[in-house]
C-alpha cells in the first residue's frame, strides 16, 4: 500500500502484463473486454505456424500465473477482476488450429465466454488452486472446451 492512501501499489509490469495491457481496468464485464483485446491481438499478430502459437499461449501462461500472482496479492484479493491475462491465455487456446475466419473468430469467442462463464468440471475446481495458477488454470480449461466446440461445429457444419 502506498503511505498516503489505502490504493495498493501495484509494480509497473506485472500490473500492465497482468490487467492485459489495461483492459482489466474496463468498467464493466472487464473479462470480456480482456477476451476481444485478445482475440484481436491474436488476429494482429497473424501467426500461421501452429508451433509458435503454442509457444505464444505457453509463455504467456506462464508469465501470467507469475505477474496475476504478484497483483492478486498487492490488492489483497485472491481473483481480482483487474487480471485478464488469463482471459488472453484462455482465448488464444480457443484460436490455436482455427481458421482465421469470422465465423471461426465469432464462435471461438461466444463459446469461450460461455465456458468462462460457466466453468463446467474440472473448470471450476482448478479456481481453488493457489495463486496465480487458480487464475490461469479454469482458464485454460475453458479454452480447451471451446476450441474443441468450435471444431466440431466447422466439422459438422
Amino acid at each position: 500500500m502506498s503511505s498516503d492512501s489505502q490504493t495498493p501499489t501495484i509494480p509497473f509490469f506485472p500490473k500492465l502484463i497482468a490487467t492485459g495491457l489495461y483492459s482489466g481496468y474496463a468498467p464493466i464485464a472487464s473479462g470480456t473486454v480482456g477476451s476481444l483485446l485478445a482475440l484481436l491481438l491474436f488476429y494482429l499478430f497473424n501467426i500461421e505456424n501452429h508451433f509458435y502459437e503454442l509457444l505464444l499461449v505457453g509463455c504467456t501462461f506462464f508469465v501470467g500465473v507469475y505477474v496475476s500472482n504478484i497483483v492478486a496479492k498487492s490488492v489483497r484479493n485472491d481473483d481480482p477482476s483487474i487480471v485478464v491475462i488469463d482471459e488472453f491465455v484462455g482465448m488464444w487456446l480457443t484460436l490455436v488450429f482455427l481458421p482465421t475466419s469470422i465465423a471461426a473468430y465469432v464462435c471461438a469467442f461466444l463459446f469461450f465466454r460461455l465456458f468462462d462463464i460457466f466453468k463446467p468440471f474440472p473448470a471450476r475446481s482448478m479456481e481453488s488452486l493457489q495463486g496465480g495458477w487458480g487464475i490461469m488454470l479454469d482458464d485454460v480449461a475453458a479454452g480447451i472446451y471451446a476450441n474443441l466446440l468450435v471444431r466440431a461445429v466447422f466439422y459438422f457444419f
